[in-house]
């Protein structure tokens, strides 16, 4: 089963992972302050469509391609079954009916000094 997410474009200091994976849609969005993003004036969302067998591959590909100079991103896809939430170095691929491990991805999220509203991951099935 084939996955959908997002990806910030602003948040990979390598962006070449963008031409391994179908950007299904682009959108410009302004940051406000409710994003707690200061650095920024604007960010570039790409919805992603990525195929279940490469699933696994383009997570560590982005997980290595975050940037570091603001620890505070992350990268998420997901289907009806799996949803991985890719942290720089670290990846967390959940069973979308546990909400334990949705807790472990959040607790790890906050430790980067995330803003809770981002990381409120929680089972959706």
């Amino acid at each position: 089963m084939n996955y959908t997410g997002v990806i910030i474009e602003e948040s990979l200091a390598d962006k070449d992972v963008l031409w391994s994976i179908k950007i299904l849609s682009t959108k410009v969005e302004r940051v406000t302050d409710r994003h707690a993003t200061p650095h920024l004036k604007q960010w570039t969302l790409h919805k992603v469509g990525i195929s279940a067998e490469q699933a696994e591959t383009v997570a560590k590909t982005i997980s290595e391609a975050l940037g570091s100079t603001h620890n505070d991103w992350y990268a998420d896809f997901k289907n009806d079954i799996t949803h991985f939430i890719v942290f720089r170095n670290k990846i967390f691929k959940i069973d979308r009916t546990n909400q334990a491990q949705y807790d472990e991805a959040k607790k790890y999220g906050l430790s980067l000094s995330i803003p809770e509203h981002q990381v409120n991951f929680k089972v959706s099935i």
